[in-house]
């Protein structure tokens, strides 16, 4: 079965409404603030939940297009998860590396606003296995 596809308006659509409420949250909150935000904090700052969704798995789809491959998979749940990177073919089972990090956490890393290694040190996303390390591949969208 085929997966279900975004169409792009709607997906950038989405991103850019969350992207903007997260810069928006993060201009609002001070340094400290910033770096302990917990995960399943305030978010989605006042987004309805499907922009939030449909935001996520977006952004997860344009790293399974940039990175095709089955060796690494990325979690975000509830809303999605995607497998990509070249490597070891995954089939069944939990796959040879795993990422998993919440909605608040893979926007701000895809829109740049949050780095990989600062966000693996604080916790906020959970890495194992090898080539679980997507710092080459993000942000995924430019900054404005």
């Amino acid at each position: 079965m085929a997966q279900r596809r975004i169409v792009p308006s709607v997906g950038w659509s989405a991103v850019n409404q969350a992207v903007a409420a997260l810069r928006t949250a993060l201009a609002g909150a001070t340094d400290a603030a910033r770096g302990d935000s917990p995960q399943g904090s305030q978010w989605p700052y006042g987004l309805e939940r499907s922009t939030v969704a449909t935001a996520v798995r977006f952004l997860l789809q344009e790293l399974g297009e940039r990175a095709p491959g089955r060796s690494v998979e990325v979690r975000v749940p509830p809303f999605g998860a995607v497998q990509c990177i070249e490597g070891t073919s995954h089939r069944r089972g939990t796959p040879p590396a795993v990422i998993e990090t919440d909605a608040e956490t893979w926007i701000a890393l895809s829109a740049g606003e949050l780095g990989w290694s600062d966000a693996l040190t604080s916790g906020r996303v959970q890495a194992s296995g090898e080539r679980a390390d997507l710092s080459a591949l993000l942000p995924l969208i430019g900054p404005e």
